[in-house]
């Protein structure tokens, strides 16, 4: 498995992770309970996962979406 993300911005991990749903590929979301330990603070950022074969096409829908972000 390779980390294609990392942050603390919970909307756009849901975003991301519906976008990699729709294509197939199925993301496994790393530190989600952490906000337990830290107190649900948001300082910990939250890991997005993909398999290593799923990695370059997850790459692609991660740089649209952050594009998607901006406008």
């Amino acid at each position: 498995m390779k980390e294609l993300i990392r942050t603390n911005d919970t909307v756009f991990i849901s975003f991301l992770t519906h976008r990699l749903r729709e294509e197939g590929i199925e993301p496994f979301e790393m530190d989600s309970h952490m906000s337990l330990v830290e107190g649900s603070l948001g300082i910990l950022p939250k890991r997005i996962m993909v398999t290593d074969d799923d990695y370059e096409s997850a790459r692609k829908i991660l740089d649209e979406a952050r594009g998607s972000e901006i406008r």
